[in-house]
């Protein structure tokens, strides 16, 4: 299947003249700077690198991608947004996802005022793909937004490679909790798929959840789109130098220690949970948290509360259902005790 990247995207993006920054003009390190109208005095009055390139150049080195396929947002939440942005037409066009999932998807499409497609899940939290086949050859069917290990049931989906394959739009990955699956993570295969969003974060597995910094690996011709439309200085410094300093050889194997921790504690929290007569059921889970049913999800998650454990309650989204992140060894003690509690 021939895609042509240039065809999808909004005519307005395709002649839209970007913001030229003072740091676009002159990329140096030194020098006296009277460009950007900063102040001389002080330890933050610069303006960070545009285009984040020393974290780039790391991420190229880790993952084996070039720097040209990779863009960084102010979290994963500007990646989905400015992909809106890039390629849907207002009132005209729609994108597409599977419920349960992440709800800033719908969020942004409301944002954008792009109609929002919603296919239920199987019983097993699957694509069923004869339910998606029509929707393939819908022209005005832009984006598929595919969150794998999806977020709030936590499995991975099976047939995306399918969906890539029969599908002429964008279709957009968003692996926020890759690092915890046994599934390998689709951002090898952008080079064979121009038409292929992978969106990773910083925030789970790295543990850098309150700088706000998401990952689009992509074709360089998205990637130019990219750059087009961001606001010029999307990510501070501070955020950019907290990046840094945590992609060290030593830092990097500290992730995946906690990584190694986390998924321990998890088959052990399971374990546990399995022994309490309040829970219903345990549903299979390839990120850092565990979704749970039981008999009344709001008053089991206000008596948790109750016991200063907090937990996400997912009911509204599905029926008595409780998501819970896996935590310390001790906050997985406190959990389990506060759940004894609310059986006795």
């Amino acid at each position: 299947m021939t895609i042509e990247i240039q065809k999808l995207a909004r005519k307005n993006i395709l002649d839209l003249r970007s913001y030229s920054s003072a740091r676009d003009e002159f990329e140096g390190n030194n020098g006296i700077f009277l460009d950007a109208n900063e102040n001389p005095f002080g330890e933050l009055n610069r303006y960070p690198d545009p285009y984040q390139r020393k974290i780039k150049e790391k991420l190229s080195e880790l993952n084996q991608i070039p720097t040209d396929n990779i863009f960084l947002g102010n979290g994963s939440d500007e990646v989905i947004d400015l992909a809106f942005r890039i390629f849907c037409e207002p009132k005209k066009n729609k994108v597409l996802t599977f419920s349960p999932t992440y709800g800033m998807y719908e969020v942004s499409a409301n944002i954008n005022d792009i109609e929002l497609i919603n296919l239920d899940l199987n019983d097993d939290f699957q694509i069923d793909l004869e339910t998606l086949k029509p929707y393939l050859n819908d022209k005005n069917l832009k984006i598929i937004f595919i969150c794998s290990p999806n977020n709030p049931t936590g499995n991975s989906f099976q047939n995306i490679k399918y969906i890539i394959e029969n599908f002429s739009g964008i279709v957009f990955i968003d692996e926020a909790y890759i690092d915890f699956s046994p599934e390998e993570s689709f951002r090898s295969q952008i080079k064979n798929y121009p038409n292929l969003i992978v969106s990773q974060t910083f925030s789970k597995a790295w543990g850098m959840a309150s700088i706000r910094v998401g990952i689009a690996y992509t074709s360089k011709e998205i990637i130019k789109f990219y750059n087009k439309v961001k606001p010029p200085y999307n990510i501070s410094q501070l955020n950019q130098d907290a990046i840094i300093n945590t992609l060290t050889d030593e830092n990097i194997q500290l992730v995946s220690e906690n990584i190694i921790l986390i998924l321990n504690e998890k088959k052990q929290l399971i374990q546990k949970l399995e022994q309490l007569e309040l829970i219903n059921k345990i549903y299979p889970s390839d990120a850092n948290f565990i979704l749970i049913k039981v008999e009344n999800a709001d008053s089991v998650y206000q008596e948790l509360v109750n016991q200063n454990v907090i937990v996400r309650n997912r009911n509204s989204v599905i029926k008595n259902c409780l998501r819970i992140t896996v935590g310390s060894p001790e906050e997985n003690k406190k959990l389990i005790q506060a759940l004894q509690n609310i059986n006795n």
